[in-house]
């Protein structure tokens, strides 16, 4: 077995069969009790994922949606390419915040991913609620200096490994980030919008959050590479300890997120290893 917390490829373990007849919902609910669904009242790309408990075990269960709902930004065929980047994405790349990857499942309704549950709290919050200390968003950062600083370090080493597999940040942001208060434990999900090897902007003003986006991201023919992972990694940082006067942690660790979104580093490497001495 690889090491969990280093590129890999292999096999993932299969749970359930690889293609079925039924719609993802009449499936899902076949396997178990569906303790919890995500739709359009949680997110907007109109993907809907449900909780699954089998008896044996509970099961993340990501689908398509609907292939009537347009949603504001992809149509079922796009969402379901998405999926299908997602779990080769998931089958390059072992890490411990990312919870395990079984398989994906073709259905008459699209792609089914299937992954191990996670317990968390999600991190992303609507603008109007941001700055209520009772959402978990603000939980978090209220949290000892310590505890953010350990998450983001298992966050850039997460980010290390995916760099070296190839893969270069899209659309992430605090969305993707659960957070489980009493295990202290990161996951990070929905890293659908990744893409193996440097590319170029080919929409002006891609998808992402304003707050941790790289400026080639909003820019059409820009590059878009290992440096924009490494400032989109730096702005989580930012936002997560504070910024300016606000920020909590240390000088030196300030410095090297001022860096990367500002004169920047050339590559994710020297970023990742200017944050590690700063600690």
């Amino acid at each position: 077995m690889p090491s969990p917390s280093k590129p890999w490829a292999g096999s993932v373990r299969r749970v359930f069969p690889a293609e079925i007849t039924q719609q993802p919902a009449d499936y899902l609910q076949s396997l178990g009790r569906v303790f919890a669904r995500f739709g359009a009242d949680t997110q907007d790309s109109g993907n809907i994922s449900y909780g699954v408990d089998t008896g044996d075990a509970r099961y993340f269960c990501k689908t398509a949606g609907d292939p009537d709902d347009q949603a504001p930004y992809l149509d079922f065929e796009a969402r379901g390419q998405l999926l299908r980047n997602a779990a080769r994405l998931a089958t390059t790349v072992r890490h411990p915040l990312l919870p395990d990857f079984h398989q994906l499942i073709e259905s008459p309704g699209g792609p089914i991913l299937v992954y191990d549950w996670r317990d968390g709290e999600h991190l992303g919050t609507p603008a109007e609620r941001r700055d209520d200390p009772s959402t978990p968003f603000q939980r978090f950062r209220a949290l000892p200096v310590e505890r953010i600083v350990a998450a983001l370090d298992r966050l850039y080493d997460l980010h290390a490994d995916l760099t070296a597999a190839g893969w270069v940040e899209g659309d992430f942001y605090d969305g993707a980030l659960l957070y489980d208060f009493t295990q202290h434990q990161l996951t990070v999900m929905d890293l659908d919008s990744y893409v193996h090897g440097p590319y170029r902007n080919t929409m002006g003003r891609m998808f992402g959050s304003t707050r941790f986006m790289a400026p080639e991201e909003f820019a059409l023919g820009a590059p878009v590479d290992d440096r924009t992972t490494a400032y989109v990694m730096a702005r989580t940082g930012l936002v997560l300890l504070g910024e300016g006067d606000a920020f909590r942690g240390t000088n030196p660790q300030y410095d090297v997120l001022q860096e990367a979104t500002t004169t920047r580093y050339p590559s994710y490497t020297a970023y990742h290893t200017a944050w590690l001495r700063a600690r």
